[in-house]
Order: C-alpha cells, then structure tokens, then sequence
C-alpha cells in the first residue's frame, strides 16, 4: 500500500498536534500546582534571540491546519500579527487547529498531490508543489516548534519524557 498525501500530512500532523496539547495540559497542571504563572511562561524563551513561547506554539498550528489551508489556497505565510493569546488561549488554538484537520477528508488533501504552493515571505516567492512543501518545508517547522514548545516546559520543570512527545503510535492491530 503506497503512503497517500494525506497520511504523511494530516495524520502526521494529528499525532504531533495531539502531543502538543497533552504536554500543554500538563504544563497547565505543573504550574498550577507549583505556584509557576502561566502568564510568565507564555513569555519565556529557550534564548533571549528566540521568539517567546506563544510564538512556538502559534506555529505548531500554523504548520499544521495553516499549513493545509495555504496548499489548497496555494499560497502560504508566515503567521500574521495577532493578539497576544494567553496560555489557554493557546491550548484553544492547538485544539482548533485539531479540530480543523480532523474535518479534512483524505480525498480532499490527496487531491493536493501536485498542486503549485508558493511561499511568500515579504517579496521572496519559494515554489513549492503540495508534497514539497508539506514534507520539507511545514513538518520540519512543525517539530522545531513543537520541539521549543516541549524545550520550555521541560525547561520550567514539567516532569515531560520523550513519550510524551511522541504522542499516540499508530500501531499495528492485531
């Protein structure tokens, strides 16, 4: 059985995102529990050069449902200015941006295969097909972020292991 667009994207791109808000939720309860505010964390960076943590995860979504989205539209950008999200806030838009992969059909996202998708970032264009850009361009960024995100709760001392990261394994039923 070849491996379709849909399940190197959107299947891919679930277990990631469903890893994010697990290890989100547990941060939520870590710092709770340990008097740590949420609203600090929201603002901590793994280095004073690198964007805070809202950022990180703002961008776990936009490579993932933002992502599909800019390859059916065939244009991407980078996340646009938005409103300073809280840390629920942030939990929210992780399970959104769930929410809107899960309602993508595999007909849908296969048909992609092939398709022109440009990446814009000011006057650059980067050509892209939807496979191309999906699996070089959307996943990579989407585990630097997710692995930030993972780099700064575990930074802040939520007990997270590599399991946690990894989110459900699609196992082989017996």
């Amino acid at each position: 059985m070849a491996i379709s667009l849909y399940d190197v994207s959107v299947r891919s791109f679930l277990q990631t995102l469903g890893a994010v808000a697990h290890f989100l939720e547990k941060g939520r309860v870590h710092c709770e529990a340990n008097g740590i505010s949420l609203a600090t964390l929201v603002e901590t960076r793994v280095h004073e050069d690198m964007l805070p943590f809202r950022f990180q995860v703002v961008s776990v979504c936009h490579h993932t449902a933002g992502a599909l989205a800019g390859v059916k539209a065939g244009e991407f950008h980078p996340p646009g200015a938005m409103e300073p999200l809280d840390y629920a806030g942030l939990q929210a838009l992780v399970a959104d941006a769930k929410a809107a992969l899960e309602a993508l059909t595999p007909d849908e996202v296969n048909a992609y295969e092939g398709k022109d998708v440009v990446f814009k970032l000011g006057e650059r264009a980067m050509p892209f097909t939807a496979e191309g850009f999906l699996q070089s361009f959307s996943t990579p960024n989407l585990h630097f972020h997710a692995s930030m995100t993972y780099a700064i709760l575990r930074a802040t001392g939520v007990p997270l292991g590599k399991r946690d990261y990894m989110g459900a394994l699609r196992m082989k039923m017996a």
